[in-house]
């Protein structure tokens, strides 16, 4: 069983699970979150221990890994008295898994006194029980060599992407590849339904051929189905389409698709559906 110390600052729907596979790996785990009920909920199911501050989460740890909900939230872990960094003993690596802008990644890299790496995931809720993540990062490679082992507790990836802010960015470019993906995957069902085929029957075929794809797989039924009461929300889903579309003013990129399917995306919240699995863009459709 391994000695090394980590914190985990956030305990979300992501990382109440990453930080239980931490513990269950072996680490010794002392975790943090805003509402300390939930940190004593993990406490009593993982075997841990939990912090008042993130600065006391942090104190003595090697790794401390944060995944909470947007830039500002991430500033007010970090930072001040009460931060994370203020706890951070010499040698220890601070570890981002909150998905935000490229823009607070390079701030905290540039006033941490501490290697950071800002690593965002991909694999949602159930990639997260099952200790499936994607992990995209961005950091010096020494700093990416000795995490990399602890992070593979909740990850069957890893991948260092370039500088600090890096990690951020592949992030953004997989939001994006996934909101075309979605919309065109909610057009092609509902056009099948309204053509009178048998929808579930059209994903078993298609799914195996060049339209295939992990949310045909895993959300096609679904959508069939009209069931959106799991997965990655919607609300989070317009939270990083907003930090796409603000990185790609400044980088000149072209983002129409992309733009458009956040605008659909606020019509679901709209709805009532702002909690609802980012694969409820087909309702737009059906409810016509």
């Amino acid at each position: 069983m391994s000695k090394q110390k980590v914190a985990f600052i956030g305990l979300g729907v992501m990382g109440y699970p990453m930080a239980g596979h931490l513990a269950k790996a072996g680490y010794s785990t002392r975790v943090y979150n805003r509402t300390t009920a939930k940190a004593e909920k993990w406490c009593e199911e993982y075997g841990g221990e939990f912090a008042t501050t993130p600065r006391e989460a942090a104190d003595g740890a090697d790794f401390v890994f944060m995944c909470v909900g947007n830039d500002d939230d991430l500033r007010s872990v970090v930072f001040g008295d009460d931060g994370a960094l203020a706890g951070c003993k010499d040698g220890a690596i601070l570890v981002d898994h909150t998905t935000a802008s490229a823009d607070v990644a390079r701030e905290i890299g540039g006033k941490a006194q501490v290697p950071f790496l800002d690593a965002p995931v991909s694999g949602g809720q159930a990639g997260a029980e099952n200790g499936v993540l994607t992990v995209m990062i961005g950091g010096e490679q020494a700093a990416f060599d000795a995490a990399q082992p602890v992070i593979m507790s909740y990850a069957r990836a890893a991948e260092l992407m370039g500088d600090v802010g890096a990690g951020q960015l592949t992030k953004m470019v997989n939001q994006i590849c996934i909101a075309g993906l979605v919309q065109g995957l909610s057009e092609g069902l509902n056009f099948a339904m309204r053509a009178g085929l048998d929808g579930h029957k059209v994903v078993d075929v298609i799914s195996k051929g060049a339209a295939g794809s992990w949310q045909m797989e895993n959300r096609g039924h679904t959508m069939l189905d009209d069931e959106f009461d799991f997965g990655f929300a919607v609300d989070w889903m317009r939270k990083d389409l907003a930090i796409c579309l603000g990185e790609a003013e400044g980088n000149g990129a072209e983002l129409p698709i992309t733009r458009i399917v956040n605008e659909f995306y606020g019509e679901i919240q709209a709805m009532g559906g702002g909690r609802w699995d980012t694969s409820s863009l087909i309702r737009r459709l059906t409810r016509k």
